[in-house]
């Protein structure tokens, strides 16, 4: 097990988190390599292809990595009130963060993104903090009868009054600068 590096929140570096995370990645891809080395002779060109599925270590490390996220997210909004919670100039910050932060951890662990559990948190966000907001604050409703008919039927009308200008000043024959 890796040592623990003291910070000022307690918690385990990130490198060090990094690094204990990439060791048990490849140590379990290199028992995956060695099983499967010998069935590759008999299997297919299209099944030795095949993106190889998340390994169950890497699953639980990428759990305990996105909750550290969440757990920083919610650190993070903790700073917003509760009127700027509608604010994507305020909350832009926190959300970007979080989801760096699921995306790095999962591409250090080739784990792919976005995936279910990253959405999980990305919905529980949305749920727990922004399901009052909406995408437009003011509803827009059609205009009266008389005003849509006056903006459609003015472009109608002065389109062949155009036209007609426009070979009446044609026909004068003289070049314009």
């Amino acid at each position: 097990m890796a040592p623990y590096a003291q910070m000022g929140s307690g918690c385990l570096s990130r490198g060090l988190l990094l690094l204990c995370a990439l060791l048990v990645h490849e140590f379990c891809r290199a028992g995956a390599t060695a099983e499967s080395f010998g069935q590759e002779a008999r299997t297919t060109p299209a099944a030795r292809t095949t993106p190889v599925t998340a390994h169950p270590h890497t699953e639980v490390i990428y759990t305990n990595l996105t909750q550290r996220c969440w757990e920083s997210f919610e650190q993070l909004m903790q700073n917003v009130s509760g009127s700027q919670l509608c604010e994507w100039k305020v909350i832009s910050r926190p959300y970007s963060s979080l989801r760096q932060c699921l995306e790095e951890w999962a591409e250090s662990l080739n784990y792919g993104y976005p995936n279910a559990l990253a959405e999980t948190y990305i919905f529980q966000s949305h749920h727990r903090y922004f399901h009052n907001c909406s995408a437009g604050s003011q509803v827009y409703l059609d205009p009266p009868e008389d005003v849509l008919l006056a903006m459609i039927i003015a472009p109608i009308c002065l389109i062949p009054f155009l036209v007609t200008l426009v070979i009446w000043r044609s026909k004068d024959g003289k070049a314009q600068p």
